[in-house]
């Protein structure tokens, strides 16, 4: 049996048995975790060798094998112990937000759930974390950054306008900007501000990380009550805004499994070809990331419609091309 197979095993025997009132005989444990009781004995005896508090009652000629809850241990926490245990181990999946205020508090927060977990208990989840890493992935270093955070942080709870000088990527030059930010939104390992621009007098979006100057104003705004941050962001593909368009795109055969298995969007609609392939529909804002998503699958996508998607692709394609022309 492989060790990460066993820990997983072990760590829904400790589910099952926190979750029970009464407690759980050998063989009501290996009918829900779908082996034999052996296994189960075997495991049940690794996990008293490891410390947890387990113990046993006789009812009715069974064995019944139980374990200390939060309750029983009076943790200061309104969280049951598999909540806390799952906290722990989530830890590793934090780093996206290294650099950050937020990143130090939950920090110490874990801390202090180890501290409120008996030995045994994190003992085991550091073995579990053994078995288990979290890929490298880019991420963009938030390093004194905190104290802006704040800033936009007390803006919107106080609803005052922000003063900003926001860089433009697309056209590499920054204006001047008064914004009343509505929302702090994080997506793909990015801070973002959403609120109404006096500029463009419509609701823009705003990376934190590209704003160069900001300063709080005197002047207050009134936010609309009913402004949804996910809904207003729904339509698009990432964070780019734009007219609504209905997009049809092909995977072949050797792509479609990848489309199937995940939620690209929440319009998406796939249909199934006899061949293999899938067609993936979704209404989305604008072309501009959508674009860019179809150009990663390269050959394995092919744009249906709109044909200004289709024309833009293709230009994207030949310029590419141009790249490696001799």
């Amino acid at each position: 049996m492989a060790r990460g197979d066993q820990l997983s095993r072990q760590w829904k025997i400790i589910q099952s048995l926190i979750a029970s009132a009464r407690g759980k005989s050998a063989g009501e444990l290996a009918g829900d975790l779908d082996c034999h009781s052996r296994t189960i004995y075997r495991d049940l005896e690794a996990l008293q060798q490891a410390g947890f508090p387990l113990f046993t009652e006789q009812e009715g000629g069974k064995t019944y094998w139980s374990i200390l809850d939060a309750g029983k241990h009076q943790m200061p926490l309104p969280l049951s112990l598999t909540e806390l245990m799952a906290l722990y181990f989530s830890r590793d999946m934090l780093q996206v937000l290294r650099g950050t205020v937020i990143h130090e508090s939950l920090e110490t927060l874990l801390e202090k759930v180890k501290a409120t977990l008996p030995p045994a208990y994190t003992q085991y989840l550091d073995a579990l974390g053994q078995t288990v890493e979290i890929g490298f992935k880019a991420y963009k270093p938030y390093d004194g950054i905190e104290a802006r955070l704040d800033q936009v942080r007390s803006a919107i709870r106080e609803q005052r306008c922000v003063d900003i000088d926001y860089f433009s990527m697309s056209r590499g030059v920054a204006t001047h900007r008064r914004v009343a930010p509505y929302r702090l939104w994080f997506h793909q390992d990015t801070f973002y501000l959403i609120g109404f621009c006096h500029f463009r007098q419509a609701v823009r979006l705003f990376a934190l990380d590209r704003v160069e100057r900001l300063e709080v104003a005197e002047e207050t705004f009134q936010a609309p009550s009913d402004f949804d941050a996910n809904a207003f962001m729904q339509a698009s593909f990432g964070v780019f805004q734009g007219e609504a368009v209905r997009v049809r795109i092909r995977f072949d055969s050797t792509a479609a499994g990848y489309i199937r298995e995940k939620i690209w969007h929440p319009t998406q609609e796939l249909t199934e070809e006899t061949d293999g392939g899938v067609i993936f529909g979704a209404e989305v804002a604008g072309i501009d990331e959508i674009k860019y998503w179809v150009l990663k699958w390269g050959a394995a996508a092919t744009v249906l419609s709109p044909s200004h998607l289709r024309l833009a692709v293709a230009e994207e394609i030949r310029a590419m091309a141009g790249n490696y022309s001799s």
